[in-house]
């Protein structure tokens, strides 16, 4: 099997897991009374078109976001990391944060045209694990094949923050969850 098809084949594998999570496991945010007739979440098709290599900007002191939440409160995350990559034949950029300096993961929560539309109209999210420590001008590989709907999407019992307005994606991103 050629590296595409290995990797279709291990995000289709993930998704299983996800919809088999969604419909029988406790914290699932799919409330109780309707797991039952849950059959899966929607996704777009594996597209190796919008798995990018980035080239990361690290950002040594990282500046204080304030995101809106879906309950009208806001967190405060860290603006860590600046990600500039090619789509649909354009030079854009999308921003990653942390809640506080000891996390691995970065959250990176975007919108983009089909936000609202083909997509959740509060936005999706990713969350990138690097290998280590990034440095300036490291290569990241962003698959938005992972976006995924947050939970407060599914169910008024999760707050979620909303992506700031410097992570709208002026581009149509037919890739990840579903929703309508």
């Amino acid at each position: 099997m050629s590296d595409t098809a290995d990797w279709a084949e291990q995000l289709r594998a993930n998704r299983a897991e996800k919809d088999e999570f969604f419909a029988e496991h406790p914290q699932s945010p799919i409330p109780p009374g309707e797991r039952d007739d849950f059959d899966g979440l929607d996704y777009f098709e594996p597209d190796p078109d919008y798995r990018v290599e980035a080239t990361a900007t690290v950002h040594d002191e990282p500046d204080p976001v304030e995101m809106e939440t879906s309950d009208g409160r806001t967190v405060r995350y860290e603006r860590v990391v600046t990600f500039s990559f090619e789509l649909d034949g354009e030079s854009r950029e999308i921003h990653g944060y942390r809640q506080r300096p000891e996390d691995d993961s970065i959250f990176v929560p975007f919108r983009d045209k089909t936000t609202g539309q083909q997509t959740y109209d509060g936005g999706r999210y990713m969350e990138l694990e690097p290998d280590g420590e990034l440095a300036d001008g490291d290569e990241v590989t962003v698959d938005f094949n992972l976006a995924y709907s947050p939970f407060c999407a599914f169910s008024e019992t999760f707050a979620c923050p909303y992506p700031p307005e410097e992570n709208w994606l002026d581009t149509t991103v037919t890739a990840g969850e579903r929703f309508e």
